[in-house]
């Protein structure tokens, strides 16, 4: 996959970059770049952007230094933390508890991207949510479920890591009617908190989620792709997060039955 930047909004750039599962299947995956409303700019998530990227990226933040901050959001996305502290090393470096115990020698702030007080840093532009009722950081390294969503308020512009999953269909599939499909990562059933209550407090949760994140109108997905405003010929992102909850219901049902 060619590494790349694109324009979502304006004030709004998603990196889209190579991530191959077993040095085989490249499933991609993101950084975002975002101007905020002081003109400065945030860097959501970390990723070796490569010449091209770079140079455009150093273009649109006078060379870097109008990038105020580097915000890691998923605690297992780490491949590429260090490059891109040391691409903008005088942008200030947030992560959350993983990121700070893997690179313990970065000078990581001492807020974490976990932390409510990480809303009182980044508030006045941007919405952070952590799903409930799911493990943040899994004992199973596999389960990439959770992260910190995160909704760019003045472009409606969402960023997800794996929470949520965005894939454009092959022109075979449209025939049928079909052109996409917005789901949540499959390993949800993993990633549920083995507790009673969990599956109802991350039903509740998705629900919140989609009310007060009615006005998005794009999605930047990992590992998948792109969902833009001005090309989406389906529901609208509210309705396709309330879909995507409908169709876990079995999944919920299933814990519900055995941890209550």
């Amino acid at each position: 996959m060619k590494h790349r930047i694109d324009s979502i909004a304006d004030g709004f750039w998603n990196i889209r970059g190579s991530f191959k599962v077993a040095g085989v299947l490249d499933v991609g995956t993101q950084a975002s770049l975002v101007r905020r409303s002081n003109g400065r700019f945030v860097l959501l998530d970390s990723y070796t952007l490569g010449e091209e990227v770079e140079r455009e990226v150093r273009a649109l933040t006078d060379g870097g230094d109008a990038i105020e901050a580097i915000v890691n959001v998923h605690p297992f996305h780490t491949v590429h933390v260090r490059h891109m502290h040391e691409c903008f090393p005088g942008a200030r470096l947030y992560g959350t508890a993983r990121h700070q115990e893997r690179f313990a020698d970065l000078p990581w702030e001492p807020v974490r991207v976990e932390d409510p007080e990480a809303m009182s840093e980044f508030g006045d532009d941007f919405d952070l949510r952590i799903p409930r009722g799911v493990d943040f950081i899994s004992k199973n390294e596999n389960i990439h479920f959770s992260s910190v969503l995160v909704l760019h308020r003045s472009t409606g512009t969402i960023h997800v890591d794996d929470t949520f999953m965005y894939v454009r269909l092959p022109k075979v599939a449209r025939r049928f009617g079909r052109s996409d499909l917005f789901s949540f990562h499959p390993t949800l059933s993993q990633a549920l908190e083995r507790r009673p209550g969990a599956a109802d407090d991350f039903e509740q949760w998705t629900r919140e989620l989609a009310e007060a994140w009615s006005g998005a109108q794009n999605l930047c997905a990992a590992h998948t792709a792109v969902l833009r405003a001005e090309k989406n010929r389906g529901a609208s992102i509210h309705d396709r997060i309330l879909d995507a909850l409908e169709s876990v219901r079995p999944k919920l049902h299933a814990h519900r039955k055995k941890y209550g």
